[in-house]
């Protein structure tokens, strides 16, 4: 049988084949930037398949990402933005100029000024003040760029969710992950190239936080389960031997490569891939899931109390194995920092809860030697109001200003950035956008953002639609 690969890059040269032209013109043009990645990069050594690692378009300072997305939208103003000023107007109305043309999500913008709940003193030698609640992630400061100015266009969960992770607020756009492993490929051979890892509840943005969108699904974010099987259905039923597997999915491959030469569809060929990737996860997905080899002090550091229990510390500890193991995009994804109300308990747990595993991720990665090309990015989709709901115990959606942090390779270090006026309203310093962000992370992976496209419906296509900057300032 001929490398899968080959066969793979022979028959995606035939989808403009005049059959396929005339047949589905409407979206056949849109693969012609599938099909050059596709087949572009292929030698007669080692011909490329659809995740072969891809070189960028300059030398890149990272070569993967660990996206720990905190969905509901943590309070800066209680972990990562101190107020003095704002805890010294608790319970004033905020000045009118302030709410000049502004819309909250739910609560009246007019509603009572709330000081932060907890204390925040300086960490490491940066000086980097940071929430009493967070004191492991206090004990990273010096290896962190935390940007208080993040800016976005939405202002409820779900389009701002998928904004965070698209670029857009509207359903069908290629994730940021989708992105990069279209860019780069992968280095696993027997992993995924984008691996999604989910605790607490779903995602209000659901599937389009990790899709690939009008790209092709071999490029999608694949969900590994808590419990069970990592993958659905990834053990063989009963009466179904190694062999017969193998002698199914060679049938099936057959079969699919009969009609992938017939019509030349792309998704074909990325159903194929999907069959030959799940044979082989049968054998890594249990040996990755096995924290027994693990020894007792990582489990301590990333607060692991029970190796076979879904949390949030475990699922750090894994993406730190998927991360070794070659995969490209690990993202992370624990829903429960939406605090209307109960924001002192709410916080104060779900720090308590993701506090030690984040910071401990850093650490190991560091301590591996991974973390110098490696990105590691924390935070939600925005922030919260500093005007009071729920009594005097929560804050609403806002999206003017909220915060996130980053460490890794290419990065400044124990650097903050951006700057909010005295209630922690506007971004005054230093804005950074969605798109910005975007920008950057492309920047950090070799890729010019503006370059980085896939034509679709007649246009090209790109992360950052036609908005975006490199944040030059907090590049090393």
């Amino acid at each position: 049988m001929k490398n899968l690969a080959l066969e793979l890059i022979e028959a995606q040269a035939r989808w403009l084949r005049r059959r396929w032209f005339l047949k589905e013109c409407s979206v056949g043009l849109g693969s012609l930037a599938a099909l050059e990645l596709l087949a572009g990069e292929s030698s007669a050594q080692e011909p490329a398949g659809p995740l072969a690692a891809r070189a960028p378009h300059f030398p890149a300072k990272i070569k993967r990402v660990v996206y720990m997305f905190q969905a509901g939208a943590p309070s800066q103003l209680e972990l990562y933005d101190p107020k003095p000023e704002l805890a010294k107007r608790n319970g004033q109305l905020p000045p009118p100029e302030l709410l000049q043309g502004y819309r909250a999500a739910f609560i009246n913008p007019n509603s009572a000024l709330l000081g932060g709940k907890f204390g925040f003193a300086p960490h490491g030698n940066c000086g980097m003040e940071l929430s009493e609640v967070l004191p492991q992630i206090a004990g990273i400061a010096d290896q962190m760029v935390l940007i208080r100015s993040m800016q976005t266009d939405a202002v409820n969960h779900a389009p701002a969710q998928i904004m965070m992770n698209s670029g857009s607020q509207q359903f069908g756009r290629p994730s940021l992950g989708s992105w990069t492993l279209y860019g780069l490929g992968s280095e696993s051979k027997d992993l995924p190239g984008f691996v999604v890892l989910t605790s607490a509840k779903g995602t209000s943005g659901g599937a389009s936080n990790y899709g690939s969108g009008f790209l092709p699904t071999t490029f999608s974010g694949t969900p590994f389960r808590s419990t069970g099987d990592p993958v659905l259905y990834l053990s063989n039923p009963k009466g179904v031997d190694g062999q017969a597997q193998r002698d199914s999915i060679d049938a099936i491959a057959k079969l699919n490569r009969m009609t992938l030469d017939e019509v030349g569809d792309p998704e074909i060929a990325s159903r194929i891939q999907s069959y030959e990737l799940a044979s082989k996860l049968q054998t890594s997905a249990p040996e990755l899931m096995d924290l027994s080899t693990e020894s007792k002090e990582t489990l301590e550091l990333y607060g692991v109390k029970d190796p076979k229990e879904a949390s949030f510390a475990r699922n750090c500890l894994l993406a730190r194995r998927l991360l070794e193991r070659g995969v490209r995009f690990v993202q992370l994804f624990h829903e429960v920092w939406d605090q209307h109300g109960d924001l002192t308990n709410g916080v104060k747990n779900n720090a308590a809860a993701t506090d030690r595993p984040s910071a401990a991720l850093v650490q190991d990665l560091q301590r591996l030697g991974l973390l110098e090309d490696t990105l590691v990015i924390w935070g939600g989709e925005f922030g919260r109001t500093p005007m009071v709901q729920g009594g005097n115990d929560g804050r609403d959606h806002h999206n003017r200003a909220f915060s996130i942090w980053m460490a890794g390779g290419g990065l400044q270090r124990g650097m903050v950035y951006g700057k909010t006026d005295d209630f922690g309203f506007n971004a005054v310093e230093n804005p950074v956008h969605v798109h910005d962000l975007h920008a950057t992370i492309l920047h950090l992976l070799g890729f010019d953002h503006t370059r980085l496209t896939y034509r679709f419906q007649g246009r090209d296509f790109r992360l950052t639609d036609v908005h975006g900057n490199v944040v030059r300032d907090i590049l090393a």
